[in-house]
């Protein structure tokens, strides 16, 4: 099945099956000692804290139109070519403790920088617009090399891209993201634990200490 971006890009994660290549890479990425997907990971987390009823979160849906169709037999479809209806924005969004959080979840295998081409304009362009209505926006950033996790606030995601363009940086320094942006701690349930980062977050942003229980 082909899909294609609004502008008729072809889209290559959703081609054909991957290869025994691809799939040895994918699991190559280190959690630990153990493989880890974190995108898997934190979608794992999100249904820990609903079963808990600590937050509703979910992973946005990103809309398809279908254009061709194959129907080998009467019971059975087969989408053989669809477009991805419009960009997407950011990866997840929902509530907690009152709050709207929307966020990206982005990794990179480099170990002293964040590279913001992992980012595109119309995310940051939505992200501000959502921390215009008072929303929690962040990006949790994993670094696969190093099996370090951290919290980015949207505002200071928002400032160094625009800053980008002055001083030509393509990437954010460890180094700031350190400084500037709160570690996660690794655990098991949930395995990848941010909202102990956004608490921290509303705690230090807005003085409101936030008690789950």
């Amino acid at each position: 099945m082909a899909f294609h971006y609004p502008n008729g890009t072809p889209y290559n994660n959703h081609e054909a099956p991957q290869s025994k290549k691809q799939v040895k890479k994918r699991k190559s990425i280190q959690f630990g000692k153990r493989g880890m997907d974190f995108e898997e990971e934190i979608n794992k987390s999100n249904a820990f804290y609903l079963s808990r009823n600590t937050a509703v979160i979910h992973k946005k849906p990103t809309p398809v139109q279908i254009v061709k169709v194959d129907y080998p037999s009467r019971s059975a479809a087969v989408i053989k070519e669809a477009y991805f209806r419009q960009a997407s924005t950011t990866d997840y969004n929902g509530v907690y403790n009152g709050y709207y959080l929307d966020f990206e979840a982005k990794e990179t295998k480099n170990k002293t920088s964040f590279p913001l081409k992992n980012f595109h304009q119309h995310q940051i362009d939505h992200i501000q617009q959502c921390l215009a209505q008072k929303g929690i926006c962040f990006v949790l950033m994993w670094f696969s090399s190093l099996n370090r996790c951290f919290f980015f606030s949207g505002e200071d995601l928002v400032t160094y891209w625009s800053e980008q363009e002055s001083t030509g940086k393509k990437s954010l320094p460890l180094s700031i993201i350190e400084k500037n942006g709160i570690e996660i701690q690794i655990g098991i349930a949930p395995r990848v634990p941010y909202l102990d980062a956004v608490r921290q977050h509303i705690q230090s942003n807005k003085g409101v200490a936030i008690n789950d229980n």
